[in-house]
């Protein structure tokens, strides 16, 4: 069999926990795009101007057109053969209300600017969010708060060794940039995605996976649709630091401060 562009990905780690389920079913298709269109059907899936979203080929999109506004005008998603634009779209079949609110947040920028050397503020943190972005989902409790000061404030070994029983107990994270896992297809340890954190009951972790992406991919949308986005939104986060993610995360692994770096000012 001919060597597809996805056969090396390594499923089972971590990162790619909120794609996994939606990727089997493409991998094991003689079509992955067909199968793909299949399931956007199936899921009666569509953009915010609730047109039917399909996914075609990067030479379906008109020369000239703006890849966005071509996806809010049309539902059409131009899609490549390549592990980028693969993630992509399993990112709309896993979490398709955040993907809808994040294409309406771009489409009206550039309907509002324009294409310029420049995207402007706003655009800018959509693609950000789009492209690199991990959900840290916290209960809200006392456990969360203090695990997110620690984050904020580049407490590295506080939140990932001394509060590390914290995570899959009141803390998890969706890997959900496109680009961010497109690169942890081959991981190395600076890689460090923009955080969005999502504030839950603690109920939330009582739920299955599948319920558990539903809810964030409501509640993140609705998130995005009632605030304006900005750079400012997001903590940083080496995801390799993340506990049970990497081997060998002992103290002089967190130490790396090309990596985990001490907050500005301090």
């Amino acid at each position: 069999m001919t060597p597809r562009f996805f056969d090396d990905i390594d499923w089972p780690q971590a990162w790619f926990a909120a794609v996994r389920e939606h990727a089997q079913g493409l991998l094991a298709a003689d079509d992955w795009r067909a199968q793909l269109n299949q399931c956007t059907v199936q899921a009666g899936l569509s953009n915010h101007l609730e047109l039917p979203l399909r996914f075609i080929t990067q030479e379906e999109l008109p020369e000239g057109s703006a890849y966005e506004a071509h996806i809010s005008a049309t539902g059409l998603v131009p899609t490549r053969e390549n592990l980028h634009d693969f993630f992509n779209a399993l990112v709309w079949l896993t979490f398709p209300a955040i993907k809808r609110q994040l294409n309406a947040l771009q489409a009206a920028q550039i309907a509002a600017l324009g294409i310029g050397k420049s995207r402007g503020p706003a655009r800018d943190a959509a693609t950000i969010f789009d492209e690199n972005a991990a959900l840290l989902v916290l209960a809200d409790t006392g456990e969360g708060a203090a695990l997110i000061a620690a984050l904020r404030a580049h407490a590295w070994q506080d939140a990932f060794i001394i509060q590390a029983d914290k995570f899959d107990r009141c803390a998890e994270v969706w890997c959900f940039g496109h680009a961010l896992m497109e690169k942890l297809v081959k991981p190395y340890k600076a890689i460090t995605a923009h955080t969005w954190v999502v504030w839950v009951d603690h109920a939330y972790f009582q739920l299955d996976a599948p319920a558990r992406r539903a809810y964030i991919d409501a509640m993140v949308a609705g998130q995005l649709s009632s605030q304006t986005l900005t750079t400012a939104d997001y903590t940083p986060l080496p995801v390799l630091g993340l506990p049970g993610w990497w081997p060998q995360q002992d103290a002089a692994f967190y130490a790396d401060q090309q990596v985990f770096r001490a907050k500005r000012g301090t």
